[in-house]
């Protein structure tokens, strides 16, 4: 985990809505990162959520309606206070009253002062019944806080807890605390940037059961995908079969075979930063059976391999005058003298090698040990788990826009 996620100061605005429950474990997640987390109840979500739970998650008391202009303890003046200390202001539930609040600027609320004393990033997440959220005030409501420069991350479809089918649900934990971890990230250097990046492996089908593929889990790519989304990239993520994809704000693209994947780097490839990280297969089957191969009466099986498109030479052939493009390798010997001849080969700006047979820099784990080599002779070696040497690698990225400008 990077350094800057660890002892930020969030502060939380919970409104009556049924998923406020939702909100505890959130508060756990933050905690697990070592930050000082401050809630604020409105009087609805206290018959929702018990401020001695919070209390309790938290290590500090739980901000009610109550404590608001209160002849023994508005001194302390709460709103102004807990809107300083903040670095984040997060209101999830938000409820469709409570939206209308913060697209008001109404100040006669605990919460509603202090959204109007915030000076930090402001994110919410409404979450209501589905005819309340469609209605035109609503949607007014929510145009109004865009334009107050909030961050509105409009609600998940699904089932909701008064039985309507429809868009309405808070997301997800794991949403809330990416959209959070996003706020916070003191880097915005790719603001205005788009990337497109390829993870995972790819599936050579023999028969409709059988298929020759890699051990990649598309972990790497994955964290590439999330740490540009962080600093405000705009980011589609072009992923092999079976990886696990929890970036909320990344433009997702499945596929199965290298061909499936030349097809979405083609017709997605007009962006500022290619990052080429999928573990491609070389080859595929010549003539695919359309039935399953029985081994019944055979001793030996023989399959006639075809070459895969090179999806990272394409590119490279296509590659605008400004556009980065970077490339992986995965070696298992002469790991710089490999890596240089594919980078040259494939036309490709900069390069990122691993040996794979070393222990806790190969397929599946969720750390790497990588060297990153240039045009321009550059050579830095990263290592750590996956998310800090993705950072590592789009710092070299950034220095590379730079010089591209």
């Amino acid at each position: 985990m990077p350094a800057w996620k660890r002892g930020r100061r969030i502060l939380v605005g919970v409104s009556g809505g049924i998923s406020a429950y939702k909100i505890l474990d959130y508060i756990r997640h933050l905690r697990r990162s070592e930050c000082e987390v401050e809630v604020i109840l409105t009087k609805g979500a206290e018959a929702f959520v018990s401020p001695l739970v919070i209390s309790t998650l938290t290590g500090r008391r739980c901000w009610l309606e109550e404590d608001f202009l209160n002849p023994s303890r508005g001194y302390q003046i709460p709103h102004i206070n807990l809107a300083d200390w903040a670095e984040v202001f997060v209101i999830a539930p938000c409820t469709a009253n409570v939206l209308s609040i913060a697209a008001a600027g109404s100040s006669d609320t605990l919460l509603g002062a202090t959204l109007l004393a915030a000076r930090c990033p402001v994110l919410i997440f409404p979450a209501m019944n589905v005819h309340m959220w469609e209605h035109k005030a609503t949607q007014q409501n929510v145009s109004t806080c865009l334009q107050w420069g909030y961050q509105v991350i409009p609600p998940e479809e699904g089932a909701l807890a008064c039985g309507y089918e429809g868009k309405g649900r808070l997301p997800a934990t794991e949403v809330l605390v990416e959209h959070t971890w996003r706020s916070l990230c003191p880097d915005r250097s790719f603001s205005g940037r788009s990337f497109l990046i390829t993870a995972g492996p790819t599936w050579e089908f023999i028969d409709p059961v059988r298929f020759i593929s890699n051990p990649s889990s598309g972990k790497m790519g994955v964290e590439l995908a999330r740490a540009a989304w962080y600093r405000g990239g705009d980011v589609t993520l072009v992923c092999g079969p079976g990886v696990s994809v929890d970036v909320p704000g990344v433009r997702f693209i499945p596929v199965i075979s290298a061909e499936d994947m030349l097809l979405r780097c083609m017709e997605n490839r007009d962006v500022d930063v290619i990052i080429k990280a999928a573990a491609v297969g070389d080859y595929r089957v010549a003539t695919p059976s359309s039935s399953k191969i029985k081994r019944e009466g055979r001793e030996r099986l023989t399959l006639e391999l075809f070459s895969n498109p090179d999806i990272a030479a394409r590119l490279g052939e296509e590659k605008g005058e400004s556009q980065i493009l970077i490339g992986f390798a995965a070696e298992t010997n002469n790991l710089d003298e490999n890596a240089v001849k594919k980078m040259n080969a494939k036309g490709l700006d900069a390069i990122v090698a691993n040996d794979v047979t070393e222990e806790g820099c190969g397929f599946g784990v969720d750390t790497n040990r990588v060297v990153m080599l240039d045009r321009s002779g550059g050579r830095f070696e990263f290592s750590g788990s996956k998310e800090d040497v993705s950072h590592m690698i789009l710092d070299r990225v950034a220095v590379m826009m730079e010089g591209a400008k």
